[in-house]
């Protein structure tokens, strides 16, 4: 059986967020924007637009770095001196799968102080006998109950700031008593330690309203409530009758709780229950991929992934276990991605695309569709040039992409749709500029295309020639349908989601990139239409396509795909040239000070290539400072107790440590992660490191009081790969586990016509999925029987896993709070 130590848990992220319907706007002309959060922790944000029907159309994929309850979208109205929240989505962490990958429309629910909370409490309620005389003669016993409210956890910071403190109150009927503890000030996770009392008579005693009796505390309820002690606001206005700002409750019914023993547990906090109806705020259209892995050790999946490798083996290739997956699987994107990098790491990426490309090259009718459809060689190879053509598409185009974002040149050259003022032909020229400089900068590029696209575009090539060699054109179809209808154009159609830019991109913005698109969408044609100028769908692209339409450029083209499609070509660019990693805004604290401050803390724009680390005031301006990669020799998470901040961490240096906050814990696990994999193999790194910061002259983990002093704990062993090849196979392989398990219906269909097909003689075929082809009944049923002996033996061990797992948990506790309704059925 797995390990519990051993087991990882591995989520996944991405989103579409489409439009909004039935959106009220406080006034005309206004814009809205669309945030996602995990809790109550944004992790990204849309551009503005402004209508009250917004289109947003942005997609957002992240892996998840931590445990969380709730995805929310909230949508902003933008605002003077501030944006008002309009509303938001709310969804449960459990019933994310009912959504995956298919539109919904969720409704839009009314946002307050009452219903944006999160964070746990931990409590502790005992009962106790206590001695009562009620005169010098008259002497009995009576119960106690004491509450103790030991921390919170993880609250909200409202308006900056997080001042709390908890009300516990005992009611019953109309008798309500309650008691508060102190303030705890600028704390998310607050420790009280505080004990209040209520007295509770016998049954035999009169009965007095400060006391509960036993039977009335069997129907009581104890609530507490903790609050953020806004001083200015609640002293200065409302004076004492406003509490503060609410941030959660927990209502526990004493019936529920057993008198003759301790309870101790945390619990989570949960919104004010709505006392109106809900309003009709309007509608989000989203579309959701939530995947949740749990990866074992590696050797239990060895079965499984030899299976899957053994694929290009297979003859024919349609009875291959990755090509049935394909074929059981409604959304061919969600095994691309897990196919290609498990055959990159086992270095057999090449094999791979050969079978699948002669298989179905071998299978056209007509050579104008080759690779145009979603077949399972175009996704996987599409995956693979968004796997490791990133850093090819930032040098090739991001600098052009940032040219055409911040010059204001209008380019419109549809005449029903130019603006009053703009002159037709100005705008050609405009556009043609662009166009120009977009296509000279991918054809000048073919020498810094990695080395893995141009060994699987020349298998295409040689495969192509093998069936069609009278056919000229095709070898460069097939090779140009993907460069330029694949790869650089959707990157120019949608820069923000091939990181080519981070920027907010307005509508004008957006319709010159549609336009170029466009026009490299036609240039990639060139090299195999006969007739190129017609057959158009916008007439008004025609003028532009003509400037291009001539041998000088076609023959460009070739030259270029010639080169992308060579087994054996040099490299212009030494692998030691500097390429962008990441960059983007941090908070770095100054260097040399010794006081705690907001004054310590300065914005910078970083920027991280594979040779430094630097940071500047702002993008574009010079570096104020340059961290050659070597000289790191660690990067840690930094305690949040060090400067009360989250979201921080540290790049130790020989000399000294810099201390930087991320936005988010998308952007710190990012930041992390990509240094970590930069300077893993630098030499002198670290063995022991220190997890909070050097302040004041001493560090605040150990109190060493010398700099240099060795650290205190353990670095992580992250185990990353080498920067260029960061593959998880285990965590690959199962999840195209879980895509089995997902479709095993299906998969045992097949298998059962495959026996049919074997014994069967009559007239009527066996019964099959739709869509799905048997090209050798002996070959599938036989690799679906071995698929079905690994996916089941690695799903036994899930079960028990899960066994094990329930078993350890212990309800109450901080890592399974009480307090949540879907807690029973996912713990238990």
């Amino acid at each position: 059986m797995a390990g519990y130590n051993n087991v990882r848990l591995e989520e996944r992220l991405k989103i579409k967020i489409g439009e909004a319907k039935n959106v009220e706007l406080s006034g005309t002309g206004k814009q809205t924007y669309c945030t996602v959060s995990l809790d109550q922790e944004q992790i990204f944000k849309t551009a503005s637009t402004d209508t009250c029907t917004p289109f947003y159309g942005e997609e957002f994929s992240c892996k998840i770095p931590r445990k969380f309850r709730f995805l929310k979208f909230y949508l902003y109205e933008r605002g003077i001196k501030q944006d008002k929240v309009i509303g938001n989505v709310g969804l449960r962490k459990e019933e994310l799968h009912k959504y995956h990958c298919k539109d919904y429309w969720f409704p839009i629910t009314e946002v307050n102080s009452n219903t944006e909370v999160q964070g746990k409490v931990h409590i502790e309620i005992r009962f106790d006998e206590v001695l009562t005389i009620d005169s010098a003669i008259n002497t009995g016993t009576s119960q106690r109950m004491a509450v103790k409210i030991l921390e919170c956890s993880d609250l909200t910071i409202t308006n900056g700031a997080c001042n709390p403190y908890t009300a516990v109150t005992l009611s019953y009927g109309h008798k309500v008593e309650s008691k508060k503890t102190a303030i705890k000030k600028k704390t998310i996770c607050p420790q009280f330690n505080e004990t209040f009392l209520f007295d509770i008579e016998s049954n035999d005693q009169n009965h007095d309203r400060n006391f509960y009796s036993v039977d009335d505390l069997s129907s009581s309820e104890l609530s507490i409530s903790v609050w953020h002690d806004d001083s200015r606001v609640s002293l200065e206005i409302l004076g004492s009758m406003f509490h503060g700002a609410f941030l959660g409750e927990v209502k526990i019914p004493i019936q529920y709780l057993n008198t003759d023993t301790t309870h101790n547990a945390w619990y989570f906090l949960n919104p004010k229950q709505a006392t109106s109806q809900k309003q009709d705020l309007g509608s989000l259209r989203l579309k959701i991929n939530y995947a949740s892995d749990e990866v074992f050790s590696s050797h239990y999946y060895d079965g499984l992934r030899n299976i899957i490798l053994e694929s290009p083996d297979i003859r024919p290739v349609t009875c291959s276990a990755a090509y049935l997956l394909s074929e059981i699987t409604e959304v061919t994107e969600d095994i691309a991605e897990p196919l290609v990098r498990v055959f990159l790491k086992a270095s057999k990426i090449v094999p791979f695309f050969e079978s699948l490309a002669d298989w179905e090259i071998s299978n056209i009718l007509d050579t104008n569709t080759i690779f145009r459809g979603n077949s399972l060689i175009a996704k996987c190879i599409d995956a693979l040039m968004k796997l490791v053509g990133k850093h090819y598409l930032r040098d090739t185009l991001k600098s052009i992409i940032e040219e055409i974002r911040t010059e204001n040149k209008p380019c419109e050259i549809d005449p029903s749709r130019l603006k009053e003022g703009e002159n037709l032909d100005t705008n050609m020229q405009n556009l043609s500029f662009y166009v120009t400089k977009v296509f000279g900068a991918i054809l000048n590029s073919g020498l810094n295309c990695p080395t893995a696209m141009c060994t699987v575009f020349f298998v295409l090539k040689e495969v192509a020639f093998r069936y069609f060699q009278d056919s000229r054109e095709l070898k460069y179809q097939v090779v140009s349908g993907f460069i330029f209808l694949r790869f650089f154009a959707p990157a120019i159609l949608g820069p923000k989601l091939f990181q080519l830019t981070d920027e907010f991109l307005d509508v004008a913005t957006k319709r010159k990139l549609t336009l170029v698109s466009k026009a490299i969408q036609s240039m990639g044609n060139l090299v195999s239409a006969k007739m190129p100028i017609y057959g158009f769908k916008e007439e008004y692209m025609i003028p532009l396509f003509k400037i291009y339409a001539g041998n000088e450029h076609t023959e460009s083209i070739r030259k270029f795909l010639d080169i992308i499609s060579s087994a054996k070509r040099a490299h212009s660019k030494s692998i030691e040239a500097p390429i962008i990693l990441k960059e983007g805004i941090l908070i770095k604290r100054a260097q040399g000070r010794k006081k705690f401050g907001v004054k310590n803390f300065k914005q910078r724009y970083f920027s991280l290539t594979n040779q430094h680390l630097s940071y500047a005031k702002s993008k574009g301006d010079s570096s104020l400072c340059l961290i050659p990669v070597e000289d790191i020799l660690a990067v840690e998470k930094l305690n949040e107790d060090s400067f009360r901040l989250n979201y921080m961490l540290q790049v130790i240096q020989p000399e000294r440590t810099l201390y930087i906050q991320a936005s988010n814990c998308v952007e710190e696990k990012e930041w992390i992660t990509i240094l970590a994999k930069v300077c893993r193999n630098n030499e002198n790194c670290l063995a022991e490191f220190h997890p909070a910061a050097y302040v004041a002259g001493q560090y605040q983990c150990c109190k060493a009081t010398d700099h240099s002093t060795k650290g205190c704990q353990p670095v992580t062993d992250r185990k990353t790969s080498h920067l260029k090849m960061d593959i998880d196979s285990d965590k690959e392989i199962e999840h195209i586990h879980s895509l089995f398990i997902a479709n095993m219906e299906k998969l045992e269909q097949i298998q059962e016509a495959c026996a049919s097909m074997e014994v069967y003689t009559g007239e009527d075929p066996p019964s099959l999925p739709s869509n799905i082809a048997i090209d050798d009944s002996r070959m599938c049923f036989s690799t679906i029987s071995e698929i079905l002996k690994c996916v089941i033996s690695l799903e036994q061990e899930h079960h028990l896993y899960k066994k094990m797992v329930q078993r350890n948990t212990i309800l109450g506790s901080e890592d399974a709070p009480l307090g949540d309704e879907t807690l029973l059925s996912t713990k238990l």
